[in-house]
């Protein structure tokens, strides 16, 4: 039974799990690990003896090791993300409550129209003295173009 030294990532795929889960494992102990003059991680990793042994019950327990591994690290990023999306939520929180009520700008009463403001035909003006040329309707704005030139 020889040991080989291996880095994380050689030994994820030796042992047929992820980088995270060797990782957490050389953390705990349960593999023995070493950092080299390089500053990389080697675990030393023994492929003789097979990494999906049955207990007696019959469940494999590197699977099963392997899965809370990676429960684990799941579970560290999950409150790691919490952590701060509740930052996030506190800050927003404060920049809402500094913010000034928004108000609705009052609305301005629609004006009544009379007979002698009713809008004119074209043949009603012409008699008047105007020319032919409508006022737009209330409510309807002439386009710009046409404001600027004519």
């Amino acid at each position: 039974m020889t040991s080989q030294r291996l880095t994380v990532q050689e030994a994820a795929e030796v042992l047929e799990t992820s980088v995270d889960a060797v990782r957490m494992r050389a953390r705990r102990g349960s593999l023995r690990s070493e950092k080299g003059e390089d500053g990389r991680v080697y675990v030393w990793v023994n492929p003789d003896e097979s990494e999906t042994k049955h207990e007696p019950n019959g469940e494999p327990t590197a699977l099963i090791s392997a899965k809370d591994e990676t429960i684990a690290v799941l579970r560290e990023q999950l409150e790691a993300e919490r952590e701060a999306h509740r930052e996030a939520r506190r800050i927003i929180a404060g920049l809402v409550q500094r913010m000034p009520e928004l108000e609705a700008p009052p609305e301005a009463p629609a004006p009544s129209q009379t007979a002698s403001e009713a809008p004119q035909t074209g043949a009603e003006s012409e008699q008047a003295g105007g020319t032919d040329v409508q006022k737009p309707s209330e409510g309807h704005r002439e386009p710009w173009y046409k404001r600027w030139f004519g």
